[in-house]
C-alpha cells in the first residue's frame, strides 16, 4: 500500500510502498476513504510523544471500509463502513467495561502506537470495542473530522464541563478542535468567545456561531471578563501553549471550569494555580471521547444540530500531505482531509 512514511523524528516525510497489514486477531483492516491532517500528527512527527516507534506512518482520524476481520470478531464484516475513535481500548478491562476506553491503561491508537491511517490501509484492533459505524447519509470526510477533534471538543464541552444552555465558553485557539467546539457550544445553546490571533479563523468562528471574536493578546482575559459580566462559565484551551493555557483559566468568572483540551509539556507551569484556588476553579483534562459516547454525537450530525462537513476547508494527496505535515500549524484554518487514494 502507499502510505506517509518518516524514518527519523523531525526528518523527511515521504510517500512509499509499505507492506499491506494484516488484521491481527479480534482486530480490523480498514481501507481508508479520508484520513485527517492533525496537529497531533505534527506533535508524533516531531518526537513529542514516547509511543511512536520508528520507522512511522502517521494519521488517527479516519472513515472508510473493513476489508478484512481477524479472528474472533462478531461485530463487523468487510464493506462496512466504519470510523473510530483515536483512542482505542483494549477491551478487557475494567475502564473499557464501564464504556471509559479513552482511559484504558493499555490502550492503542493508530498514528502512535502503531501505523496509522495516513495510508490506504490502517489497522483497529478490538474492533468489537472500538469501530463505530458510519450512516450513509455522512460523507467519509465528515466522519474522519469527527474522530480526533470534533469527537474530543464534543466530550469536553459537555461531559467534562457540563456546559449548559446561555453560558459562556471561552475557546483559545481556532483551529480544528476550537472550531468544533464552537460549532457545538453554539449547536447546543451556550454563547461563545472564540480567540485567535488570525483573522481567517476568527472569521471561520463567527460563521460557525460564535457571539464574539478576539485577537489573541495580554488584554483577552480582562475583556472576556467585561463582554460577559465577569468571565466565562467555561474555557477551553485548544492550543496547548502556557501563554493560551494561563489565559483561559485567567478568562473564567469564579468558580468556573476550565478544559485543556491542547498538549502541553509542562501543565504544572501554565496553569495560574493561585487563581484556581481562590476562585475555586475546576480544572479538567481530556483525552478524546470512546467509542461508547459516539451514537449521541452521530445523531446531533444527522439531525443537522451539528455539521462537521463546515469545518472542511481542503482535500489534499498524499504527496500533498507529505509537504504539510512537518508544519506546526495548517495554512488554512479549520479542518484539512486526506484521501490516499489520489
Amino acid at each position: 500500500m502507499r502510505a506517509l512514511l518518516y524514518e527519523r523524528f523531525g526528518g523527511d516525510v515521504a510517500v512509499a510502498d509499505v507492506p499491506d497489514p494484516v488484521a491481527p486477531d479480534g482486530g480490523a483492516v480498514i481501507r481508508v476513504a479520508a484520513s485527517g491532517l492533525c496537529r497531533s500528527d505534527w506533535h508524533a512527527w516531531a518526537g513529542h510523544d514516547d509511543t511512536v516507534r520508528l520507522p512511522h506512518v502517521p494519521g488517527h482520524e479516519f472513515a472508510g471500509e473493513v476489508v478484512a476481520v481477524g479472528a474472533g470478531v462478531e461485530r463487523w464484516r468487510a464493506g462496512d463502513r466504519v470510523t473510530a475513535p483515536f483512542v482505542n481500548g483494549c477491551g478487557r478491562c475494567d475502564w473499557c467495561a464501564a464504556g471509559q476506553a479513552q482511559v484504558c491503561p493499555d490502550q492503542t491508537q493508530p498514528g502512535f502506537t502503531h501505523w496509522g491511517s495516513h495510508a490506504e490501509l490502517v489497522v483497529v484492533r478490538a474492533a468489537d470495542l472500538n469501530l463505530v459505524a458510519v450512516h450513509d447519509e455522512i460523507s467519509a470526510d465528515a466522519a474522519a473530522a469527527l474522530g480526533c477533534r470534533f469527537a474530543t471538543a464534543y466530550r469536553a464541552i459537555t461531559a467534562r464541563a457540563g456546559i449548559r444552555p446561555g453560558e459562556w465558553l471561552a475557546v483559545y485557539g481556532a483551529g480544528g478542535v476550537g472550531l468544533s467546539a464552537v460549532q457545538i457550544a453554539a449547536g447546543l445553546g451556550a454563547r461563545v468567545v472564540a480567540v485567535d490571533p488570525s483573522p481567517q479563523a476568527r472569521e471561520l468562528a463567527a460563521r460557525l456561531g460564535a457571539d464574539l471574536v478576539l485577537d489573541a493578546g495580554p488584554d483577552a482575559p480582562a475583556a472576556i471578563a467585561q463582554l460577559t459580566g465577569g468571565g466565562a462559565h467555561v474555557s477551553l484551551d485548544a492550543v496547548g501553549a502556557p501563554q493560551t493555557a494561563s489565559a483561559a483559566v485567567l478568562s473564567l468568572r469564579r468558580r468556573g471550569r476550565h478544559v485543556q483540551v491542547g498538549l502541553l509539556a509542562d501543565a504544572a507551569t501554565a496553569i495560574p494555580l493561585g487563581r484556581v484556588l481562590a476562585w475555586e476553579l475546576d480544572v479538567l483534562g481530556n483525552h478524546g471521547m470512546p467509542a461508547a459516547d459516539y451514537p449521541q454525537l452521530l445523531e446531533l450530525v444527522r439531525s443537522g444540530i451539528l455539521d462537521p462537513q463546515r469545518l472542511l476547508t481542503g482535500t489534499v494527496t498524499l504527496a500533498e500531505a507529505a509537504d504539510l505535515l512537518p508544519l506546526p500549524v495548517m495554512p488554512t484554518a479549520g479542518i484539512t482531509i486526506l484521501h490516499p487514494g489520489r
